[in-house]
């Protein structure tokens, strides 16, 4: 008989010996799952989590880049020199403004868009429906910052975001709230008081994670912007992009050297404003991200210990009770290879079983929780895999010592051994 059928008899011998001892024992068999599917469920959970509120994150910022360059009054983080971050310091320092745009924008040359964004939220109405909606005001090149996708109507044109004329963009869920099954389209509303025509729908995004996507704003060229909105009270910043070929460090630098020209400040003066880089959300999300991760892995390990404890100590129950089973098998020509494996087996089996049992709740927790939310939750096949990693790994380690104990047992004194 060839190795490969020896192997395989074994395989087959030794796994329905496992299985038969896991259905004999019932009660044995669910106490073990519990602990191991409690462990993978939490960790597992933690991952999934995480990695769907990144996906989010990451997606939010997307259309960003890596080359978009902020200019507005406060930092995204402690700037060089403070050692904390002085909110109170950066607090006095003046907004950006429409006036500083048009300066900025003829003079600079490295950059393809220069464009003002400003936010606030404002009193939306229509008829007897009203609702706060945030309003971004908007000016040409905005595209390249703010993705925006039309299901109805049309977009702006350069001629409308340099005109007066009072025209928006509503977002999906605006549409519904103000106009119902109305088409909002050619229609008018009512922003902060003043009259707008309603020019495009955004398409559906869903649930940002920060609460606030395109689907519950109002998007209003620049110059109504200043009519309905205190740009000095306001979220007002000037975003650019780099031209292609042109090297982001270098828009930094004529857009840092401009704008203290056009705050006329002296040398020896500390800027009076801040530039903030697409690429310190990406920085930062890595590294949040990675402290999250290492503390979900910390709290599920404990979990998962405590499971494979609950294993091991069922495994030597096991070993204990078919102590005469045992020296029977090797009195009959059994192995210690075969003892060994018809062990693990049953050590991996259940932890395998229990871990799939845990990831299966987590797939159908996710499905739930993504229909209740609107939150896009996943359950990724990486972390599918590093369950069904972890489950295998915790049932070699905590079976292969009873495993090991069983397999040295001479057959005459297990054979008298009363279990």
């Amino acid at each position: 008989m060839s190795k490969l059928k020896i192997y395989n008899r074994l395989l087959k011998e030794g796994s329905a010996f496992a299985v038969q001892a896991l259905v004999v024992n019932k009660l044995r068999t669910l106490l073990s799952l519990l602990g191991v599917t409690i462990g993978i469920f939490l960790i597992i959970s933690v991952f999934t989590l995480v990695d769907s509120l990144e996906s989010s994150l990451r997606g939010a910022f997307s259309s960003l880049g890596d080359d978009a360059l902020f200019i507005e009054k406060m930092p995204w983080g402690p700037e060089p020199g403070d050692e904390a971050y002085a909110w109170w310091k950066y607090m006095q320092r003046p907004n950006v403004n429409y006036d500083e745009l048009k300066s900025l924008k003829g003079r600079m040359t490295t950059a393809k868009s220069v464009s003002l964004l400003a936010g606030a939220r404002r009193l939306a109405e229509n008829g007897n429906s009203s609702a706060s909606i945030t309003v971004v005001s908007v000016s040409e090149g905005y595209d390249d910052f703010i993705s925006v996708e039309i299901e109805k109507g049309r977009g702006f044109t350069s001629q409308d975001l340099k005109s007066n004329n009072r025209y928006c963009l509503i977002g999906h869920d605006v549409a519904n709230q103000l106009f119902g099954a109305m088409e909002p389209v050619g229609r008018q509303l009512k922003v902060a008081g003043y009259k707008a025509t309603v020019i495009g729908v955004m398409e559906k995004e869903g649930t940002s994670i920060f609460g606030d996507s395109n689907d519950e704003r109002i998007l209003i060229p620049t110059q109504f912007g200043r009519l309905i909105m205190n740009m000095r009270n306001s979220n007002v910043q000037i975003a650019l992009k780099p031209k292609d070929g042109i090297e982001k460090e270098v828009m930094e630098s004529e857009a840092l050297m401009h704008m203290r020209n056009i705050r006329r400040l002296r040398p020896n003066e500390s800027k009076n404003f801040a530039l903030n880089k697409s690429s310190m959300l990406n920085k930062g999300l890595d590294e949040v991200f990675g402290v999250l991760k290492m503390v979900g892995a910390f709290i599920g390990g404990f979990s998962i210990l405590v499971g494979g404890f609950s294993i091991a100590n069922i495994m030597f129950v096991s070993v204990r009770e078919r102590t005469s089973i045992i020296g029977i098998q090797k009195a009959l020509g059994a192995k210690r290879s075969f003892i060994l494996f018809q062990f693990l087996f049953e050590s991996v089996f259940l932890c395998f079983i229990g871990g799939s049992i845990g990831l299966l709740v987590i797939w159908l927790g996710t499905y739930l929780a993504s229909l209740a939310t609107g939150f896009d939750l996943t359950l990724t096949l990486e972390n599918i895999l590093i369950g069904v990693g972890f489950s295998v790994s915790i049932g070699l380690i905590a079976g292969i010592i009873p495993a090991s104990i069983a397999a040295r047992m001479e057959p005459v004194e297990a054979i008298r051994s009363t279990g």
